[in-house]
């Protein structure tokens, strides 16, 4: 009998090629391509989607893993099985027609959004927003009938894709958390920072600068040019794969400083990427491991990392060196700057102890709509309610910093928001981890040193790929589960102890 297993793994090779197609169109959609290409490309992404689909969810696939079930077998052989297993059946719930229809929807809705969320234009948006919402409900729907009793919800089943391994019962508890206490250290901040003199980082920046600097950022983080590069985008983001790795982050002329920190959470998610494990290379052991992993990673690079006084101090003269209106600002004024708690309307701009509540509002937004407790028209008035209750700010109207400002949802990636909180509670516990094994770390950071970071992650998480669950991967690294605490102390030394 052949080795199904060895039939399996050149299947699914396969099916990395395709997606490393898609990825790059789809790269090249959001970040190269003369606007009037979208709707050919469009076309060819959904084509190309619904093929993968097709190939994924054939009678083949499920033949040979029946068979590789079957045979003699190894525990890692069987871990690599069951990752197979899952994405075939994530994807066999959905019909070809559906995988197809939510591409074209959500390409449309992308594109289109960029100017519509420059225009301030609701209406225009919800046209096409409109038909996503309905293909995503279709999509949750589906997930969850195709696995009686696993989800209380659709939405649960939405979630599931983002946060594998971390329950909704979990992040629900997390944010409940959160919810009630974050507002009281955010007015303990607010309140403490009054006082303190912050030097302001307002200017002029010219772009081409902007760009220089971020590059530097980008060696200093140890990031191989080699193995990839950085460019513009309308929302930063970070994709690619093994040896092409494709940061784009976002420039204003007036404030150079959003768009480090954009670069340096880009950063995190390509190291991440480039350091999954090659043994399993294009299958989806060898693939990350959730979302909730991904972005502690970035969030550790940006928040950890970067955001950290030692390494802003070391950094500091890299600033001076492209903006020398900066010199008389030294490392200790840029640090304060860069750490100022304010409760604001834009959530890639929110300081990190604010930008919780940002995700707390998209989620509970997102989870009453995909279980059709409320309609797409609806989400302009909810959103500013929110607003008010959690930050005292209105966006009644200003649907470009309100409900237009991200790029999430207009391909219908719902569940996708939690991951950002939860990636920023493993983030901070797994730097606590960092600290413990290396007590210098100050004096590393403060001389620019970050290999005794990526080497810890490395080893503790990125080699991991999918080769184990979630919170297995967090509890290996760091002595336990996922644990809010880790943040919380993070935040009160940070911003209140002022500790780094």
């Amino acid at each position: 009998m052949p080795d199904a297993y060895f039939l399996l793994e050149e299947h699914y090779h396969k099916l990395a090629r395709l997606e490393h197609a898609l990825t790059f169109l789809q790269w090249d959609h959001m970040v190269m391509m003369p606007p009037g290409g979208s709707e050919p490309r469009s076309k060819a992404i959904a084509e190309l989607t619904s093929l993968h689909h097709e190939f994924l969810t054939s009678a083949k696939t499920g033949d040979l893993l029946q068979e590789a079930a079957g045979q003699a077998t190894t525990p890692s052989r069987n871990r690599s099985l069951q990752e197979m297993e899952q994405e075939y059946q994530r994807a066999i719930c959905l019909s070809p027609e559906l995988v197809k229809a939510k591409s074209l929807a959500g390409s449309k809705c992308e594109h289109d959004w960029r100017n519509q969320r420059k225009n301030n234009d609701w209406p225009g948006f919800l046209k096409n927003f409109k038909e996503v919402v309905g293909l995503a409900q279709e999509e949750a729907q589906a997930r969850r009938d195709f696995t009686p009793g696993r989800f209380s919800t659709p939405y649960e089943a939405m979630l599931d894709l983002y946060s594998t391994g971390d329950s909704n019962s979990f992040i629900a508890d997390v944010f409940t958390k959160l919810k009630h206490t974050l507002p009281g250290i955010v007015q303990q901040v607010v309140d403490k920072q009054k006082g303190d003199p912050i030097p302001d980082l307002q200017g002029h920046y010219p772009i081409d600068q902007q760009q220089l600097l971020n590059l530097e950022l980008m060696k200093c983080l140890e990031f191989d040019f080699d193995q990839g590069r950085l460019d513009v985008s309308s929302h930063p983001f970070s994709t690619g794969c093994r040896g092409d790795q494709r940061i784009t982050t976002r420039f204003r002329e007036t404030d150079f400083f959003d768009a480090l920190l954009a670069t340096a959470h880009e950063t995190g998610h390509a190291g991440y990427e480039s350091g999954l494990p090659l043994e399993w290379d294009g299958l989806p052991a060898g693939s990350a491991r959730n979302l909730c992993i991904h972005e502690s990673q970035s969030l550790l690079f940006e928040k950890q990392i970067f955001l950290s006084r030692p390494f802003i101090s070391f950094f500091s003269s890299r600033i001076h060196t492209f903006f020398p209106t900066t010199a008389p600002i030294d490392g200790s004024q840029l640090w304060a700057a860069a750490t100022r708690v304010q409760p604001s309307y834009i959530r890639v701009e929110a300081d990190e102890v604010t930008y919780p509540l940002h995700v707390i509002l998209r989620y509970e937004i997102e989870s009453k709509l995909i279980n059709n407790f409320i309609q797409a028209d609806d989400i302009p008035e909810i959103w500013d309610g929110k607003m008010q209750e959690y930050f005292g700010l209105s966006t009644a109207g200003n649907y470009r910093d309100g409900c237009l400002q991200d790029m999430h949802w207009t391909d219908g990636s719902f569940g996708y928001f939690p991951s950002y909180t939860i990636g920023a509670l493993n983030g901070a516990q797994l730097f606590a981890a960092i600290r413990r094994a290396h007590p210098d770390w100050q004096e590393k950071l403060a001389d620019g040193d970050v290999n005794f970071i990526r080497n810890w992650l490395r080893k503790t998480i990125w080699a991991k790929g999918s080769t184990m669950d979630s919170q297995d991967i967090i509890r290996s690294a760091t002595g336990e589960s996922t644990n809010a605490d880790y943040f919380l102390q993070h935040i009160q030394e940070r911003y209140i102890d002022e500790l780094y």
